[in-house]
């Protein structure tokens, strides 16, 4: 054993080393690994230097290094025909209807020089996916060289493109795909080419968005082994994916879904073992870690598995836990008594990783953030797997410095084997298996081409990144020098820091703001932990009533001083406050689910947009409430200055008890403005518990009072002559009502409005979406929170071509939901907020019953509306916001974009809407025609982030400006200009001080 390994005893040590390593800081994780991967034996740096060299010849012997190489030098990614391949490439094949596919084409290949490439590349196989492309463009460009081919188009139609585009995308898939079956994929392993490699099978497509999705791909699984079996001389395996086999693989359902996961990976492994076959379960992103070691463990110590030795499992180095994953793979192995196959590999998830860390505000990144750093990890699981006794270790990758270190490391063991990807590092391997003894295994993707859409876009932006080693070796300005060079002396020199391009979560806005911190919970333990400290939330003692007349004289007495504020002074406060909440996280959460009925998710997701509305207005405030001298002639001084209008009414919902109300509340309060805030009378705890809050954050009692009640109090609030302006969020109705009492006395000034109201937020989807992504996108948009968002998605336009697909898949997904006390992790749906909106929604239900076309089971006590969709002959038959868990369904024709969203803008309201479509010219004509605060494009429809995705609709949808933007503070204020004659004591003296060489 290397004397830098870390030994781990057992699994449970591995666990704790897991927990340790999975946030900590970059360098931190880096410093033992360096130790482990730098080659210091005498003479190994010459050797493994000697040894990549001959691999690399041999990788520019076969074409330069193989087809994808010579296509990611024919097509950088970066270049705008790498971006339209892969746009191409994602989505062309799924494209049922010729219209929509016209459009794609036009839209991906019009601006992009084709011609130019085509006939350059040394790959046939290149120029031929060039010439389907050519002919693309020879339909929509404007090259004077396309005549002829305009002209061939003339006279066999635009469907001849299609099928010329076509077998352009079917030609590159059958260079990434080993066959459509695994039968195809078997015949074609046994060609030429392959002599000597093995192959691990994995079946193409999404991760299952539904339990029937999970019954098919674990039936491909199956018959995968039994096909394999029939020749079992060929020593080819299988590979599996967790999350293809249960729709809900992650950790708030892991009571639900960790049994099924063993039970049916059992069956496979059994399969494989009677027959002898390598089953090896794939890597997943990183929140579901130990979930899958926990299937691996639950399937290995099977009794049924004793005495066989073929099960493996996937590592990525490019994880901090890559290493100690590793150690619990050998803990495993002799816990049981067998040795465990693993597969190392780099990593496949490492954009999505780094995204969702900085969405979810997380402490620091569970990977490495620079490509030299993942390749010492790397090399340090590599040495510990040829030390550990009960490993079988398999190296996959297509870097020749990482394959020469570790053929220096193993010496004349054969104990071991290398794996590439098929399509992908041809050349490098050949020598090491024919004349060398080495094992080598591909990586075999199997699945129809409309199956592996996804897994091309991956490999190719993977493939095509700047940092990879087949991108830089397909770079002909690289030196061989750069190409070989040692990754330790890499992360010696940078000190094994994060990429400075890459900032913590924290750091995501830059010095200006903090952003809000979040909870990790798909750390099971960390979920549990959080479900118990919410599962009581405090007393919380309402102020006793108070007449508004009473609470505006407070403020009025109270204005001048905290206006007189130095701005800083107030963003300060608001800070603290911010601290605060932070600080009472738990307690903030707890009344939100006890009193709001929101989710664990989303009660911490309150939190944090009530965090990030304090730090961001503070900012605001810094930055734009300043005086400000303005231009003008010489002898003049024009002075615009920002000053609180007086004592402002907050008016907020109960579906965002705490983060509008907040929100509301703390722009009207940096801005100069005292505030009698308002809440709902269904949510008036959590705001008591906030105003405490933003009392001990330092600003006077008397500057911000609550007013506790319903609709009574609010409008003795709004009728008060001593109201100098309304924030409101709410419905349609109420807000009409307050804009028409605040103009009803003619002996009142004009006072300000500031109404965010509701929408019939429309999702449009053409054939060119993914459909696992618009189901997930739908699910959420319409159905978390149990659709009481303002934001929420209420009208589905599917393009007709798809609607059907679409919607299978939709139904089935719902059929995954879990209805339930919002307390409970496992709840992805709870109660609508009381009993008059639950027999408004129950009552709308059963007035359409004859259109519901999907509807599931939920919990008999307790305000719970089964999410819902309805089926309308016409989109123009929803015309009212119904605020709950339904979503309406219509379908448009795919040449019917643009009247599409004019029938959506006619029905008056603008606040959200979706788009799913990969044609961009699509996007832009809804950017262009959609009159609606925020367009959603490939994404849900909730969740706007603050001072990212400002929020606020237009029409019936809201007055403006949009909360959490830059427009949002001025509105709360008085603008005020001094301008003064500074001549007025005799002249001009700085004009006239000039000196000549001035004048």
């Amino acid at each position: 054993m290397h004397s830098a390994i870390p030994p781990i005893a057992s699994i449970s040590d591995a666990r704790a080393e897991m927990r340790r390593l999975h946030r900590l800081p970059e360098y931190e994780v880096l410093a033992p690994l360096v130790a482990i991967a730098k080659t210091d034996a005498p003479g190994e740096e010459d050797a493994i230097l000697n040894q990549a060299h001959a691999l690399l010849a041999d990788l520019r012997s076969a074409q330069s290094s193989g087809w994808v190489n010579q296509f990611l030098q024919e097509y950088r990614m970066s270049s705008a025909e790498g971006i339209a391949l892969l746009a191409l490439a994602e989505a062309f094949l799924r494209v049922p209807d010729p219209e929509t596919a016209d459009l794609l084409i036009a839209d991906k290949i019009g601006t992009a020089n084709w011609r130019s490439h085509s006939g350059k590349s040394a790959s046939s196989l290149v120029n031929s996916a060039t010439w389907g492309l050519v002919l693309g463009r020879a339909v929509v460009g404007e090259s004077a060289n396309a005549s002829m081919l305009k002209r061939l188009i003339n006279r066999t139609g635009e469907p001849f493109v299609r099928q010329a585009v076509g077998a352009a995308m079917r030609l590159m898939g059958e260079v990434f795909v080993m066959g459509r079956t695994i039968d195809e994929a078997m015949e074609r392993m046994n060609r030429k080419q392959h002599k000597g490699f093995t192959a691990s099978f994995d079946m193409l497509g999404e991760a299952a968005r539904t339990h029937a999705d999970a019954e098919r791909y674990f039936e491909a699984y199956a018959g995968a082994i039994e096909a394999v079996a029939k020749t079992p001389q060929s020593g080819h395996g299988i590979s599996v994916k967790l999350s293809a086999l249960h729709p809900r693989y992650e950790a708030a359902q892991s009571d639900i879904c960790l049994p099924v996961l063993i039970d049916r990976v059992t069956q496979l492994a059994e399969a494989a073992a009677k027959h002898d076959i390598a089953f090896t379960v794939d890597a997943e992103e990183s929140e579901r870690l130990i979930m899958s070691l926990d299937v691996i463990a639950g399937v290995r110590r099977a009794p049924s598995l004793k005495g066989w030795d073929g099960m493996g499992m996937a590592v990525q180095a490019y994880s901090k836990r890559g290493l100690a994953v590793c150690g619990w793979a050998n803990a495993l192995g002799e816990e049981v008594g067998e040795k465990i196959k693993v597969r190392l590999v780099k990593g496949a998830y490492w954009d999505s990783e780094i995204k969702f860390t900085q969405e979810h505000g997380l402490s620091d990144y569970p990977l490495f953030t620079r490509k030299p750093a993942t390749d010492v990890s790397y090399l340090a699981c590599a040495r510990a797997l040829l030390d550990y006794d009960h490993i079988e270790p398999a190296f996959a990758s297509h870097n020749a410095r990482t394959i020469a270190t570790i053929l220096a490391w193993a010496g004349n063991r054969r104990d071991f084997e290398f794996q590439r990807l098929h399509g992908m590092g041809d050349g490098l391997y050949e020598r090491l298996v024919h004349e060398h003894g080495h094992s080598c295994r591909i990586y075999a993707p199997v699945g129809g081409h409309s199956d592996l859409l996804a897994y091309l876009v991956r490999r190719l932006l993977e493939n095509g990144a700047n940092s990879s080693f087949v991108h830089q070796l397909a770079d002909e300005s690289r030196s061989v020098d750069e190409l070989l060079a040692d990754p330790v002396d890499y992360v010696l020199e940078t000190g094994g820091t994060r990429h400075p391009s890459i900032p913590l979560p924290i750091e995501l806005f830059g010095p200006e703001r903090r952003n809000s911190s979040g909870i990790d919970l798909d750390d099971r333990q960390i979920l549990a932990a959080t479900a118990e400290d919410m599962a009581t939330a405090p007393d919380v003692t309402l102020p006793a009533a108070t007449d508004v007349d009473t609470l505006v004289t407070n403020a009025q007495s109270a204005f001048a001083e905290w206006d007189a504020k130095p701005v800083e002074e107030r963003a300060t406060c608001l800070e603290k406050l911010a601290d605060l909440l932070e600080d009472h996280r738990s307690e903030l959460m707890a009344l939100a689910v006890n009193e709001a009925k929101k989710t664990i998710p989303d009660a911490l997701g309150e939190v944090r947009e009530a965090v990030d509305f304090c730090r961001y207005y503070a900012a605001e405030a810094r930055a734009k409430l300043q005086p400000i001298e303005l231009p003008g002639p010489t002898g003049e001084q024009n002075m615009l200055r920002m000053g609180g209008r007086g004592v402002w009414g907050c008016i907020a919902p109960w579906n965002f008890p705490l983060a509008i109300f907040l929100g509301q509340v703390t722009a009207a309060l940096v801005s100069g403005n005292c505030v009698i805030a308002k809440p709902a009378p269904q949510t008036p705890r959590i705001a008591a518990y906030a105003v405490k809050l933003a009392h001990q954050a330092g600003i006077p009692e008397a500057v911000l009072q609550l007013l506790v009640g319903g609709a009574e109090e609010g409008a003795a609030l709004v009728d008060h002559h001593g109201i100098a302006g309304i924030a409101f969020t709410g419905s349609v109705p109420t807000g009409k009502a307050i804009a028409r009492a605040l103009v009803a006395d003619d002996d009142r000034p004009i006072v300000p409005l500031i109404a965010e109201t509701g929408g019939l937020n429309a999702m449009i989807v053409d054939s060119t979406a993914l459909p696992e992504q618009v189901v997930r996108d739908v699910v959420i948009s319409g159905f978390q929170s149990a659709g009481q968002r303002c934001s929420a998605l209420r009208l589905l336009l599917l393009q007709e071509d798809i609607a059907e697909r679409t919607l299978t898949m939709l139904k089935g997904a719902m059929d995954a939901l879990v209805v339930g006390d919002p307390g409970d992790p496992r709840s992805d749906v709870g109660p609508v907020i009381d009993q008059a909106a639950y027999d408004k929604l129950m009552a709308y239900r059963d007035s359409v019953s004859d259109r519901i076309i999907k509807t599931i089971d939920v919990p008999e006590d307790g305000f719970f509306v089964p999410p819902t969709l309805i089926q309308l002959d016409s989109m123009d038959d929803l015309n009212t916001e119904w605020f709950g868990p339904i979503i309406h369904v219509a379908t448009w024709k795919a040449e019917k974009l643009t009247e599409t969203i004019h029938r959506i803008n006619a029905k008056g309201f603008g606040l959200t809407m979706g788009l799913h479509s990969r044609v961009a010219r699509a996007a832009n004509i809804v950017e262009a025609r959609a009159k609606v605060g925020n367009l959603y494009v490939n994404r849900s429809m909730i969740g706007a982030i603050v001072g990212s995705q400002p929020f606020g609709g237009e029409g019936l949808s809201g007055t403006g400006p949009k909360a959490g933007g830059p427009h949002y503070l001025p509105r709360f204020c008085a603008e005020r200009v001094t301008s003064t004659d500074t001549t007025s004591a005799g002249g001009n003296a700085s004009l006239l001080s000039l000196e000549d060489e001035d004048l």
